[in-house]
């Protein structure tokens, strides 16, 4: 019974993914034109920072056909969010880096649910 029942979910998308994939392409997004604007400096953080994202939008779009690499990827974008903000407001005490980092943490809790990794193909 529970072997049927992994067969007929395989393949079909909980809202929350698509909810995820959304906040993690808007927030690519807006670090992509922080990074091109300087605020990250001129030197090696620039870089590491468009590469993340890169890595980032190409497992959002494998996330978002439902591939285990896709998911993998996202998965560890999101943790590595959120412990970025937690860092970000022990430095800077901002409430902002707070909500985003416990926003993220929360969708990371989300993708490593078992019933989101069995839907993946």
């Amino acid at each position: 019974m529970v072997e049927e029942r992994k067969d007929s979910v395989r393949g079909q998308m909980l809202p929350g993914v698509a909810g995820i994939c959304m906040f993690m392409i808007f927030m690519t997004m807006v670090n992509v034109y922080a990074g091109l604007r300087g605020a990250y400096g001129v030197g090696g953080g620039k870089y590491a920072v468009l590469g993340l994202c890169s890595l980032l939008a190409v497992g959002i779009f494998g996330l978002l056909r439902l591939a285990k690499w896709g998911w993998a990827l996202v998965t560890a974008g999101c943790l590595m969010l959120s412990l970025g903000d937690f860092y970000f407001f022990e430095k800077t005490h901002v409430g902002f880096f707070l909500v985003r980092a416990l926003f993220s943490l929360l969708f990371f809790l989300y993708l490593v649910r078992t019933e989101v990794r069995e839907r993946l193909r």
